[in-house]
């Protein structure tokens, strides 16, 4: 990893950075957002980092640097045989389910502001 990419990422400094590899090895990089538990299992809600992107400073509701339109998500967290987290893509069932539970939690903190 470069010097820069690395001063880059201590800017998130106490969060937990997932690095991602798509089929040609490019790296994408994703903050976890929250652990949400179903049943046994545990589901990573990943959101991505631009790390050339300074991200949006505004506390505005009516913000149009489109801040509000990143997508999010969803990976479940398993255990490999080293006793590493590894994230994985959920079945189709436990997305639904993950994606149910934190629409909720989203509109119960709505509704708490």
């Amino acid at each position: 990893m470069s010097d820069d990419l690395n001063k880059d990422l201590d800017d998130f400094d106490g969060e937990s950075i997932v690095v991602m590899k798509d089929d040609e090895g490019n790296e994408f990089y994703y903050r976890e957002d929250m652990i949400i538990p179903i049943g046994e299992k545990r589901f990573a809600i990943l959101v991505p980092i631009d790390i050339e992107d300074e991200g949006c400073e505004c506390q505005e509701d009516d913000c149009e640097c489109g801040c509000e339109d990143t997508d999010v998500f969803i990976a479940r967290i398993d255990v490999d045989q080293d006793g590493e987290e590894i994230y994985i893509d959920p079945t189709d069932e436990e997305f639904e389910e993950v994606r149910n539970a934190y629409e909720q939690l989203l509109e119960e903190e709505y509704e708490e502001n």
